[in-house]
């Protein structure tokens, strides 16, 4: 089992949850989170427009999954497919191995608790 993270812009959270649907993905963690990468970061306006500043961190919105070890490639073309723009900063996506899991309400573990 594969666990599968991926960091996006929040403007693509809903295309990517469609197509993570679509390869069969049965649940989600959505966190809204921040961060700093290499790329420039724009000016915004501030609370009356009259000033612009450059915040330190970008709004994101980061995505946690665990799948079966035949699923991780689907899954990856899916959240590439939905949130690639070809553009710095469309986000990463981290996979580590997951030794186990136990479902707390059924008290199934590993493939059971998927």
């Amino acid at each position: 089992m594969k666990r599968i993270e991926a960091i996006i812009p929040t403007e693509r959270l809903i295309a990517v949850n469609e197509a993570l649907k679509k390869v069969g993905v049965g649940g989600v963690t959505v966190i809204d989170s921040k961060g700093r990468g290499a790329g420039k970061r724009e000016a915004i306006a501030g609370a009356r427009g009259t000033m612009y500043y450059v915040p330190e961190f970008h709004a994101r919105t980061t995505l946690i999954t665990v799948v079966d070890d035949s699923k991780v490639d689907d899954v990856i073309n899916a959240i590439v497919g939905a949130a690639s723009t070809g553009s710095p900063g469309d986000g990463k996506i981290f996979i580590t191995n997951v030794e186990d899991i136990v479902d707390i309400g059924s008290k199934k573990r590993g493939q059971g608790a998927l």
